[in-house]
């Protein structure tokens, strides 16, 4: 073990959903290619729900950057977190993704996460990571400010 080696060296930032007020709807990541990695992960966060809110996530795939013949990823879209019942504000999920879970028989290549808010406005954010780099250095998503 290399204790020099920054998490940042090794951990890939790829995309992200900022944190805001989101109105009934989807958002997405845009499209990312998946042939530089071996796994990746989909953190959800949600802070305030709105009453009756619902939120879903769930993984798309591509077979390209355009997001031709876009379909789901097979087992990867969390339980829908709602605002009703027990309450679900504040909280977390994560989808966990291997490279291997696209069809690459059908040359599937990209990957997004998409974000859907109903029945009310609740606030939302997502980071996509990756781990398992196939190069050096590791390449990050083009939104990151600042790595410290």
């Amino acid at each position: 073990m290399n204790s020099n080696i920054l998490p940042s060296d090794k951990i890939a930032l790829l995309g992200a959903i900022d944190p805001d007020a989101m109105a009934p709807g989807t958002v997405s990541t845009p499209w990312i290619p998946f042939q530089d990695y071996v796994n990746a992960m989909f953190v959800i966060m949600l802070g305030q729900l709105g009453s009756g809110a619902t939120v879903s996530a769930k993984l798309e795939q591509a077979q390209d950057a355009t997001g031709t013949g876009a379909k789901d990823i097979e087992g990867k879209a969390i339980v829908d977190m709602t605002q009703g019942g027990t309450n679900q504000s504040d909280s977390q999920a994560i989808i966990n993704c291997r490279a291997d879970a696209l069809d690459v028989t059908e040359r599937y290549t990209h990957f997004r996460l998409s974000l859907t808010v109903a029945g009310a406005a609740s606030d939302v954010a997502a980071l996509v990571v990756a781990t398992d780099c196939r190069q050096d250095p590791v390449p990050t998503g083009t939104t990151i400010d600042q790595i410290v």
